[in-house]
C-alpha cells in the first residue's frame, strides 16, 4: 500500500470520527463536568403584528425577502423621489412595534423588540435604527385596503402617491 493511499484512509477515518463526534448523547464529560455551551439557550423570535392591518406579504415571503423590499424601498425614494407606504420601514414599526409593561414602547436595545428578537436568533446585525426611528412617530398611513395587495406599481402606486400629498395630479 503506498503512503498517499494509507494518508488518505487515516483521514477519512478521522473526518469520519470528527462527523459522528457532536451524535454523541452526553453533554458532560467522563467526570461529570459541563461542556460549554451545553446549557445555551437561544431564544425564539417573538411575534408581533397588528389586530387591524394585514402584513404587505404573506409571512413566510416576509422572513425571507424583506431586507430586499426596505432595500428597493430605500432606492426608489432615494434615487428616483419615489415615496410609497407599502415597504416603508416607518409602516413595519408602525405595525409591529410593542410596549413594555410601563406602557413605553420598546426600543430596539431590548431583546424583545420585534427586529431585535428576529435578527438576535439569526445572528444578523442590523444598522437601520443609527438613522431611523425605532417606535412609531406617527399613526400609520398604510389603508387597510392597500395592505396585501402586492407591488403598488403604476396607478395604484400613483394613487397613493396623491392620498399622500406626494404627487400633483
Amino acid at each position: 500500500m503506498s503512503q498517499s493511499c494509507l494518508l488518505s484512509r487515516v483521514f477519512g477515518v478521522l473526518a469520519a470520527l470528527l462527523v459522528l463526534m457532536p451524535l454523541t448523547p452526553s453533554s458532560a464529560d467522563e467526570e461529570g463536568h459541563r461542556l460549554p455551551f451545553s446549557d445555551l439557550v437561544i431564544a425564539e423570535p417573538a411575534r408581533h403584528f397588528s389586530d387591524t392591518q394585514e402584513c404587505v406579504e404573506p409571512e413566510d415571503e416576509m422572513k425571507r425577502n424583506h431586507m430586499n423590499y426596505i432595500l428597493h424601498q430605500r432606492d426608489e425614494t432615494v434615487h428616483d423621489g419615489i415615496r410609497t407606504r407599502q415597504y416603508a420601514l416607518e409602516e413595519c414599526i408602525n405595525c409591529h412595534a410593542i410596549k413594555g409593561e410601563d406602557g413605553e414602547y420598546i426600543r430596539v436595545e431590548d431583546p424583545r423588540h420585534f427586529c431585535a428578537s428576529c435578527h438576535t436568533y439569526a445572528s444578523v446585525n442590523i444598522d437601520c435604527f443609527q438613522c431611523h426611528a425605532d417606535i412609531p412617530v406617527r399613526e400609520t398611513m398604510l389603508h387597510q385596503s392597500q395592505s396585501g395587495n402586492g407591488n403598488l406599481a403604476g396607478e395604484s402606486s400613483r394613487q397613493l402617491l396623491a392620498t399622500e400629498g406626494r404627487v400633483n395630479e
